[in-house]
């Protein structure tokens, strides 16, 4: 019979986060573990398929080759389990093993992927529009030049299996009325060990060091952006393959612009005779040019001027976004004898004939009619 899809399984969606899924999966396997339903099958067939995809969806790169290739991904020799099952011990320690951190591993004497790095680098708007190479230093894991990553002081040695866990990588124990599963203590999960390792490493591979490494970070990209350099994660133990870097990009804010997805937008405060009688200004572009914004007699605060094609490059597309310029009408602050004289002239005037404020008019003769109907 076809497996259940993992998603469906825990009643996620694809692109839930990792703790909606552990959340879920925390919920279910509680309400379907065994110790809950003594004697029913179908809850103990539901909790192992519980945590089977639970041990594959918490896992990024299981994740990954799971969403790309579905269960083909875990079969016939893929990336798959390691052979160690998501078997169910019967005991509560198992389940709060997986929901708090202590999931399973491959067993076997499978190699262990080496740890994802995650670093954040900082630009600027102007950085995120053009796009910029940088470099990033990170702590990190590399390879032990004094064993060549074999663990071992006598290159041509090769790990013997672990009598503890005879290569499982686990070892079972008692603890009261349950058995329980946990990883092993003398080889760390590995189901491996070395007669002699090396003095630089403790046998481990790797060794802590420092890296420096150029970023190339596309234009167009966006606060929160995560880049993913495969391989360049710290450095996999015995012969394992490496990680994955992750930079998460952090965008400043700017004191001109402000962003909203490909669209740039510009707040352009006028003068108030600017807005009354029209004209030009000239307004700068995040792409180091300047633009011309002709303003129409009448211009009110709020209205928006676009510039086609001023804005932000579309990530993995040719199209642009486009540049807004919203205006803000300013009222002055201080005046000169001379402009109050010739702003109460305009007042009068404007009593006498109408100032063209349809607005200002409308409001206040829905107000005349407010009161009137009260009275």
């Amino acid at each position: 019979m076809a497996k259940q899809d993992y998603y469906a399984t825990l009643g996620v969606e694809r692109g839930a986060s990792a703790d909606e899924m552990k959340k879920a999966y925390r919920s279910l396997a509680m309400q379907y573990h065994p110790d809950r339903n003594p004697g029913d099958a179908k809850a103990e067939a539901k909790f192992k398929e519980l945590n089977e995809a639970y041990d594959v969806l918490k896992d990024d790169q299981k994740r990954s080759a799971y969403d790309r290739y579905g269960h083909a991904a875990f079969e016939n020799g893929g990336m798959g389990n390691g052979g160690g099952g998501f078997g169910f011990e019967g005991g509560l320690g198992d389940i709060f093993e997986q929901m708090f951190g202590g999931g399973r591993r491959g067993g076997g004497g499978q190699q262990q992927t080496g740890a994802d790095i995650k670093t954040q680098v900082e630009i600027d708007m102007v950085e995120a529009f053009t796009g910029v190479k940088t470099n990033v230093r990170v702590p990190t894991r590399m390879t032990c030049d004094a064993c060549s990553g074999s663990g071992s002081a006598d290159k041509n040695a090769s790990a013997e299996t672990c009598g503890t866990c005879g290569g499982a990588g686990r070892v079972r124990v008692q603890q009261g009325f349950f058995l329980v599963e946990r990883t092993c203590p003398t080889c760390g999960g590995s189901g491996r060990m070395l007669r002699n390792p090396c003095r630089v490493c403790a046998g481990v591979g790797t060794v802590p060091r420092e890296k420096t490494l150029s970023v190339q970070i596309p234009a167009g990209v966006e606060d929160g952006t995560r880049i993913r350099l495969s391989g360049e994660g710290e450095a996999g133990g015995r012969g394992a393959l490496p990680g994955d870097l992750y930079v998460h990009i952090t965008v400043r804010p700017h004191a001109i612009f402000q962003r909203d997805g490909a669209n740039i937008f510009c707040r352009v405060p006028l003068r108030m005779t600017q807005a009354a009688l029209g004209g030009e200004v000239e307004v700068p572009a995040i792409d180091g040019t300047a633009a011309k914004v002709k303003i129409p007699p009448g211009t009110q605060t709020g209205d928006q001027f676009r510039l086609r094609g001023k804005g932000f490059s579309v990530l993995r597309s040719t199209q642009r976004g486009d540049m807004y310029i919203q205006v803000a009408v300013e009222t002055p602050q201080k005046l000169t004898r001379r402009q109050r004289e010739l702003l109460e002239e305009f007042e009068a005037e404007s009593k006498s004939y109408g100032a063209g404020s349809p607005e200002h008019e409308g409001f206040f003769a829905k107000v005349k009619d407010f009161f009137e109907g009260r009275g």
